[in-house]
């Protein structure tokens, strides 16, 4: 086994296995361990929105992942007598511009199976049984103590990244601040179960008085119910089947509603957290070990996936010899966002108590496709898109003819730079790219081949548009077009050959 490596990966949930892909089709040499025996086996986290949809089609990973989930269902929410329709998620056409536009309700163990299948398919594995019990960091790499199948062994590593949840080890050891709060006296079950006298049309939700709620989930492609039960804070938290089932019973008061099976059960607590930093030296945070949500708003998951999807890139084309402070973006990247969504997750939690049928409303904000990267005091044209923001998806015609979509262009682990009008095209002969880190791609698309994407992205002239590796857009250049791109090389790109 390789102890001397780039990159090691401390926990495979969704973040760390989502990192792991991205770091093995870029060819960085990394690890990747879990501490737990085999992959996650519950639901947990069920919703995958439409931003988390586009990094899995370019990861590779979505045709199986459709192929495992399905849209959510309507709500039914039993009040008293009466069981009333509700629209969580409002469905949406596919656009031009957005072609995963719905959010999806996947098992979490078949989204982590998903991509930890998409990892074998390129050649990684995961460790499992193997645990992290310390580290320490000099000037430019950490030696890590790792205990597994074959005893303990010393891997020294230019990067650690912990991907190891919400009690991380790899955060602690860091020494880094989880700030928020745990409240003990609030729980609720969440536990996916098989049982009878439901039907699976809807997902299906009890409100109470006091801020108490059940509510029982069906998951595609089994007889499973996802199962969240908010419990009084006298009430035992009793896992077992024949106590889940008695409490089911005295909830809903339906006499052929039976618990029959329970195939995997955890007590939650609001713990809601965010991570001081994101980096410490060579060490970084991705997924729970940097920040910890209610479950509302199926943010979470995402979020995670989202900042394994940002580091991953910025890691690679740092080894690859980029300037080290690209790493820092990635801290201010991505800790507004897991604020954002903190805020957000806990807002609709707290609604369950007094707002129920507002907090099972959903909107554009949790689908993700708004989030931007972009300063807040950025000028911009309205409408059009900037630096920071989403690179939307869109049908062209290049000067050769040849017709395509912008996302299957994107789709790998290069820089893809969109140039548009004569002047933008011709410039494309005289632009450097260097041999080391990741390649460009270029399209030259003549002026009037492409409306919907001249109108999405506002653009009007000749134009380079330089797309990131992970999907935004890195800048938009009317003019001077060496002269931006040096610019934005010294911030991301290893040094040219001389």
């Amino acid at each position: 086994m390789n102890n001397h490596i780039d990159v090691l990966v401390v926990g495979a949930g969704p973040a760390g296995l989502t990192l792991a892909c991205d770091l093995q089709r870029r060819g960085v040499n990394h690890r990747i361990v879990n501490a737990a025996e085999h992959g996650f086996a519950g639901s947990r986290a069920k919703g995958v929105q439409p931003r988390t949809l586009e990094v899995f089609d370019d990861l590779g990973i979505l045709p199986e992942l459709q192929s495992r989930g399905t849209f959510y269902p309507l709500l039914g929410l039993h009040l008293g007598p009466l069981t009333l329709p509700w629209v969580m998620y409002r469905r949406h056409k596919a656009t031009e511009h957005v072609p995963h536009p719905n959010t999806m309700l996947v098992p979490q163990f078949e989204t982590d199976a998903c991509i930890r299948r998409r990892l074998e398919e390129l050649g990684g594995t995961v460790e499992y049984g193997t645990r992290l019990p310390s580290y320490q960091q000099d000037a430019d790499s950490l030696v890590v103590t790792v205990e597994g199948p074959g005893g303990t062994e010393q891997i020294r590593t230019r990067f650690l990244v912990g991907a190891d949840g919400g009690a991380s080890t790899v955060r602690l050891t860091a020494g880094i601040d989880f700030v928020g709060t745990t409240d003990e006296t609030d729980r609720m079950i969440v536990a996916d179960v098989t049982l009878s006298g439901l039907s699976r049309k809807r997902w299906h939700v009890w409100p109470r008085n006091n801020g108490r709620f059940m509510a029982l989930c069906p998951l595609p492609g089994s007889e499973k119910f996802q199962l969240m039960l908010k419990l009084r804070p006298d009430e035992k938290a009793d896992l077992s089947q024949a106590a889940v089932d008695r409490l089911v019973q005295e909830f809903v008061g339906l006499a052929n509603l039976h618990v029959r099976e329970i195939h995997w059960a955890s007590v939650w607590r609001p713990n809601i957290r965010l991570a001081e930093r994101y980096r410490s030296g060579n060490v970084f945070l991705v997924g729970d070990a940097a920040h910890v949500h209610p479950p509302t708003g199926a943010q979470g998951l995402n979020t995670g996936v989202q900042d394994a999807y940002n580091l991953g890139w910025k890691l690679a084309q740092v080894l690859a010899g980029a300037p080290d402070a690209l790493l820092d973006s990635y801290e201010a990247e991505r800790q507004p966002v897991a604020a954002r969504v903190l805020g957000l997750s806990s807002e609709l939690y707290a609604g369950m108590s007094d707002r129920p049928l507002t907090a099972v409303k959903r909107g554009d904000e949790e689908r993700q496709l708004t989030l931007s990267y972009a300063a807040p005091a950025t000028e911009r044209q309205e409408g059009a898109v900037g630096a920071g923001d989403r690179a939307p998806d869109a049908r062209y015609t290049d000067a050769l003819g040849h017709s395509g979509r912008l996302f299957d262009l994107f789709r790998g682990p290069h820089f893809t730079l969109i140039a548009i009008g004569d002047a933008a095209i011709d410039a494309l002969e005289h632009l450097n790219w260097p041999d080391t880190g990741a390649p460009l791609t270029t399209v030259a698309i003549p002026s009037g081949a492409a409306p919907g994407l001249t109108r999405s992205y506002g653009i009007q002239g000749p134009t380079h548009v330089l797309v990131r590796p992970d999907g935004y857009v890195a800048y938009v250049a009317h003019g001077d077009w060496n002269a931006v791109l040096d610019t934005h090389a010294q911030l991301m790109l290893p040094k040219l050959a001389t």
